[in-house]
């Protein structure tokens, strides 16, 4: 079984220090749990940076999740932090788009970061 570590916004990196050998996921909440809609918290991007520096110094290659506020302009600063894997709700469900053209726009734009992070 795949073992996971969500963190909230307040929550310090510091509580992996001890674990992140263990772990093959960190989800990190770009906004305060508990409810959709809100807006995405921009300083939790240095975050994402700093946990996937804290996995490379510990020799292991983890997901880097990251929940809130996730839409096509807020995709790329999270693919270029280093996140691989982004959940999106109010987003895709509130977009006024079908569905599937909204995941659609999301996807590219996560792709588009990529690639260009890539090259």
């Amino acid at each position: 079984m795949p073992a996971g570590v969500a963190l909230n916004p307040h929550t310090p990196l510091c509580v992996l220090e001890h674990v992140i050998g263990d772990l093959d996921a960190v989800l990190i909440m770009t906004v305060n749990p508990g409810f959709g809609g809100q807006r995405f918290i921009e300083t939790m991007v240095p975050k994402i940076v700093e946990t996937k520096s804290m996995a490379d110094e510990a020799g292991v290659d983890i997901d880097i999740a990251v929940d809130g506020g996730i839409d096509v302009h807020t995709a790329p600063k999270v693919v270029r932090a280093a996140a691989n894997v982004l959940v999106a709700g109010s987003s895709v469900f509130n977009s006024g788009k079908p569905v599937g053209e909204a995941c659609t726009d999301l996807r590219m734009a996560a792709e588009t970061a990529f690639a260009s992070k890539e090259a």
